[in-house]
């Protein structure tokens, strides 16, 4: 089995992290998994939101991607995958591979009505589309999907793969959330914990949207995670003071996400 082989390194780039559009620093989420297997280099692309594309050849050549995971559809996760189906379909070095993409119910309708195409064959001659109905592999990648709490159908992960000097280890992505059971099994024992912190502890916030940067430390300190990065802070917000909130309740190592970041897992 593929995703048992051991592998030499396990990163994570930060594409982007800015929270809910574009900001000045950042294209909105998007982060990319690789792992090395002997001379292979295997890349997993983490959701793709607004202006993430650009950003993303400046650390791989989109067509040696080897699969697509978005979390859900709300455009600052996905919608930069319109412009990745024109790269793919009319690149000039001829015909690409189809490649496999993971989202909620319902994903190949709407990346074809966000291009305005017809719903058949909309992008599935680009894209392979599978649903997180059960734990799956790509190359080293061992993955696991959990619903989370969001107005639209939504996932946090799992991807863990097993390196040649550390074992098995893991990355944790809480996608976007409101509090909920399920991010201390997406966050249990995680070598690094990605973790949206979109609202400020004490303001008046509505539930089943977001985190609290005090709530990312909080499930931080609860899991015993041995890294936490806080992401997805919108560019209305001060990160700094998001970061104060986790640090005051989790005392593990706690950084924020910025745009070129990578983090060996």
């Amino acid at each position: 089995m593929i995703g048992q082989m051991g592998t030499t390194a396990f990163r994570m780039t930060v594409v982007g992290c800015s929270g809910s559009y574009p900001g000045p620093d950042s294209p909105a989420s998007c982060y990319l998994v690789q792992a090395e297997v002997g001379d292979r280099t295997w890349s997993v692309v983490v959701d793709l939101g607004n202006g993430a594309l650009g950003a993303l050849q400046r650390y791989v050549d989109p067509l040696e991607v080897d699969a697509v995971l978005l979390s859900h559809l709300h455009a600052d996760h996905c919608v930069d995958m319109t412009s990745y189906y024109v790269l793919r379909k009319y690149h000039p070095v001829g015909t690409q591979p189809k490649i496999p993409v993971w989202g909620p119910s319902g994903t190949a309708l709407r990346l074809a009505n966000a291009y305005d195409l017809p719903t058949s064959p909309g992008m599935s001659e680009e894209f392979e589309f599978h649903t997180y109905d059960a734990p799956f592999t790509v190359g080293p990648f061992e993955i696991e999907a959990f619903a989370v709490d969001h107005p639209v159908e939504a996932y946090g992960m799992r991807i863990s793969a097993t390196t040649e000097e550390a074992g098995r280890r893991t990355l944790a992505y809480s996608g976007d959330t409101g509090p909920t059971p399920s991010l201390l099994e997406i966050a249990a024992d995680a070598d690094l914990f990605l973790c949206e912190a979109s609202f400020r502890d004490g303001d008046d916030n509505p539930p089943g949207l977001h985190l609290t940067g005090a709530e990312c430390g909080e499930t931080a300190a609860k899991c015993k995670v041995k890294r936490l990065v806080l992401t997805h802070v919108p560019p209305w917000h001060d990160a700094q003071g998001m970061l104060a909130e986790s640090l005051a309740v989790y005392d593990g190592p706690t950084e924020l996400a910025a745009a070129g970041a990578v983090y060996a897992v």
